[in-house]
């Protein structure tokens, strides 16, 4: 039998991260110090980007948990413990409590892997615990070209802590398909009612991004749908005509991170362009302006459209970060091993290689602080024992490794 490399379970790495010179944090002070890309945008409120640092910010420990994975997308906790995790190439492994990953699960569904493709969120129903089935996301080929899909399936377990997927169904297509290999988005967050949410990208492209205003595309788009892929009632276009069902907002980019809050409402980062990721929370029938109204420029330097940042009828992102932090993978804190980020959002930062703490106050950002991990960040999770589990990965692929903080 195939084994990936055996975990080594907290031997790697196991260090204070705040406090230390090399990880200093200036209370008071914006956490980021860089020149913003667009230095003539002003924010539309005070403290909608650059919020502070804590005043006291808590210390971190981390340890790595797991290394020499494939590079990983996500990772969602399973009852019992162990991690469910998504390889971006196609493949789903189980990571044991004992440090052992099991082989790749059988039945997963062909991905189209190339540029930002491949297999990636994966969520547990809610009711996972009797029904066994699971939720993921996954680029799909298809014969012209290859869109964001999302399928369901039962996973069954073996004694050798691998298994396969039984009654795989793609319930959801993002539909039109193109063939191109950028912003598939994606993640799955449930509602409090059952209630799928389903977060894409755009494609990128000059085309097809405009359509991220199309209410007749579903190309950037947060989608609200049943667990077998119908609209829901209560969408805000189901009875427009012409407009997808399944839409709930629309003007998004690249959503790569999603979350319940401890209220049950979806909140979001995308990603923008060089400059203007946003955290938005989104609401039903509301437009959030890409690639018309936007943060940040082309990747080029040049004005994204006329440059605008305010628009009427477009919503404004609670918090924006430019330069950027790339984000992807999200959680909400609701634990108690770190009492001090009770209520925050948890953002993993590609770009800025660690895991962004928002603590939030009336719904907007009052403090922001960063736990610098040296490494890209794909997922962040909460665990069981309230540790906080982060996903790392290498650009262009290589090993991926999950790495613990908790307070040291």
């Amino acid at each position: 039998m195939n084994r990936l490399p055996h975990i080594l379970a907290g031997t790697m790495l196991s260090v204070t991260l705040a406090g230390l010179p090399a990880f200093a944090q200036d209370a008071g002070n914006p956490v980021e110090t860089q020149a913003p890309n667009a230095p003539s945008q002003e924010p539309a409120f005070a403290g909608q980007t650059r919020a502070p640092q804590p005043a006291e910010p808590v210390e971190i420990k981390t340890e790595v948990v797991a290394e020499g994975l494939p590079h990983l997308w996500s990772m969602e906790f399973l009852p019992d413990g162990r991690m469910l995790v998504t390889a971006k190439q196609g493949a789903m492994h189980i990571i044991g409590t004992d440090g052992e990953a099991g082989p790749e699960i059988a039945n997963v569904p062909e991905v189209f892997s190339n540029g930002q493709g491949g297999l990636l969120d994966v969520a547990l129903a809610p009711d996972y615990e009797s029904s066994g089935r699971i939720f993921f996301s996954f680029a799909e080929p298809r014969d012209d070209g290859n869109g964001t899909s999302v399928a369901s399936a039962r996973l069954v377990i073996d004694d050798q802590g691998g298994g396969s997927l039984e009654d795989v169904s793609v319930i959801f297509r993002q539909m039109p398909t193109y063939d191109g290999n950028k912003h598939f988005g994606s993640r799955l967050a449930f509602g409090p009612e059952g209630e799928l949410y389903v977060t894409v990208g755009e494609r990128s492209d000059a085309e097809p991004r405009v359509q991220a205003q199309d209410l007749q595309s579903g190309l950037g788009k947060i989608f609200r749908i049943s667990q077998t892929g119908e609209a829901l009632e209560g969408n805000p276009f189901a009875g427009e005509d012409g407009a997808q069902p399944e839409i709930w907002s629309l003007g998004h980019r690249n959503l790569q991170s999603a979350t319940i809050d401890g209220q049950g409402r979806l909140w979001t980062v995308e990603h923008g362009p060089k400059g203007g990721d946003e955290l938005n929370l989104p609401q039903a029938g509301k437009n959030y302006g890409w690639p018309e109204v936007t943060y940040g420029v082309e990747y080029s330097g040049e004005e994204v459209g006329d440059g605008i940042t305010q628009m009427a009828d477009t919503e404004q992102p609670v918090y924006y970060w430019d330069p950027v932090i790339a984000p992807s993978g999200m959680a909400y804190y609701d634990a108690d091993a770190i009492p001090e980020w009770q209520g925050a959002f948890l953002v993993g930062g590609l770009v800025s290689q660690g895991v962004v703490v928002l603590h939030m106050e009336n719904d907007r950002v009052k403090f922001e602080e960063r736990i610098n991990l040296d490494a890209r960040i794909r997922d962040v999770k909460v665990g069981p024992d309230g540790a906080v589990y982060a996903v790392t990965e290498q650009r262009g692929g290589g090993n991926s490794t999950i790495i613990k903080l908790t307070k040291a």
